[in-house]
């Protein structure tokens, strides 16, 4: 099945108000792709986002400049368990993307950390199961909570590692990794994963874990934390150098936002056969790349290699992971389309336009609805 034609129809609750579709974190880099698809497709669409991030103002306003309806906004924090509830009784299904996301981060406070992933979490569980019909939950988690797989033995290849296992060098890492988190930010997340899987069993709810690869794509403003596959790219085209932390070997399977938003549409397409479980999503052995490798492809792109210094190796850093999607795979048909040359090439093309591009300016009067500070 093409999860491209997979337009579900919203439906209407027990009060007989059309539902909308609930993203948290709505106005980040993922998020905006997944409401830009769904209202495309005429969905309704409210964006629970607290604005925090670098570069989501952008991504709002590119919404709301293409969306003139179906588009509601809540701005408001995860951790407000008050405007959380208010969101989701609105909802028949919630995209759980809110997090705190970076390693780094979760190591300088992790008592936030905590708090936005694993506590803001909890609070969308708690808004779902108190409705006369719990929506579905779709959260996405990380592959941290594998922990750094050191158990896992590699060999270098050229400018790569290669698990000396043939199962994990053909296949990836899959699901049944018994978990192991590491830093903060692993444990938060894995706290979160956790609960969401439980709920399943425990209440009966329809949820789902995607525990997610390397994401890149449109709309990613990547920082030396957070998304490195923009990073670098952006990085490269300020003409400022890149820090490796580690040796750059270092491997990961990269997935194009587009293919993960197909991914969205068929988990809730297909939410009554997956509610429980937790996937791996990723963009598996056919799209590794190293960091060197991506060097490499930079400098065919800019005409020159970028300048690069060298860092240690950071806490719960990977040598490889690369995801093992066949769970995924033959449960919904989903195959990823994109590879990781056309993509790197398709970001590329879309950072230097977006250079090129003053911020969008809201329009006069243009409307933002404030639902956590009106009360609707």
């Amino acid at each position: 099945m093409n999860s491209r034609d997979a337009v579900l129809p919203s439906r209407r609750a027990l009060d007989g108000k059309d539902r909308v579709t609930l993203i948290t974190g709505g106005a980040g880099f993922v998020g905006a792709n997944l409401a830009h698809r769904l209202l495309s497709e005429g969905r309704r669409v409210l964006v629970l986002d607290n604005l925090s991030r670098p570069g989501v103002e952008r991504n709002l306003a590119w919404l709301e400049e293409n969306h003139a309806a179906g588009l509601d906004v809540m701005v408001a924090d995860i951790r407000d368990a008050a405007a959380v509830e208010r969101a989701v009784a609105r909802a028949d299904h919630v995209f759980h993307f809110a997090a705190q996301v970076a390693v780094t981060t979760s190591l300088a406070d992790p008592r936030e950390d905590f708090a936005v992933n694993a506590l803001g979490t909890l609070n969308v569980l708690e808004a779902a199961r108190a409705q006369r019909v719990p929506p579905s939950v779709l959260m996405t988690s990380t592959n941290k909570v594998y922990g750094g797989l050191e158990d896992v033995v590699l060999e270098l290849e050229g400018q790569r590692y290669q698990p000396v296992a043939e199962d994990i060098a053909s296949h990836g890492i899959s699901e049944a990794r018994p978990l192991d988190f590491h830093s903060p930010y692993g444990c938060s997340k894995g706290t979160a994963d956790q609960y969401v899987h439980d709920y399943a069993r425990s209440y009966g709810m329809k949820t789902v874990v995607f525990r997610m690869s390397c994401i890149y794509g449109q709309r990613q403003f990547g920082t030396e934390d957070q998304g490195w596959v923009a990073h670098f790219l952006l990085r490269a085209l300020d003409g400022e150098p890149i820090t490796l932390f580690g040796d750059g070997r270092q491997v990961r399977d990269i997935l194009f936002v587009d293919d993960l938003v197909d991914a969205f549409v068929l988990a809730q397409h297909h939410i009554g056969k997956l509610a429980g479980g937790a996937f791996n999503i990723g963009g598996g052995p056919r799209n590794v790349i190293s960091l060197l490798d991506l060097l490499d492809q930079i400098e065919r792109l800019e005409g020159r290699r970028p300048t690069t210094a060298h860092e240690d190796w950071r806490t719960g850093d990977q040598r490889y992971y690369v995801s093992d999607t066949r769970s995924f795979e033959a449960a919904t048909g989903w195959r990823p389309a994109v590879g990781a040359k056309e993509g790197i090439e398709r970001l590329h093309r879309w950072l230097q336009q977006m250079r090129a591009q003053p911020a969008p300016a809201r329009k006069a009067g243009q409307r933002r609805p404030l639902f956590a500070l009106t009360g609707r």
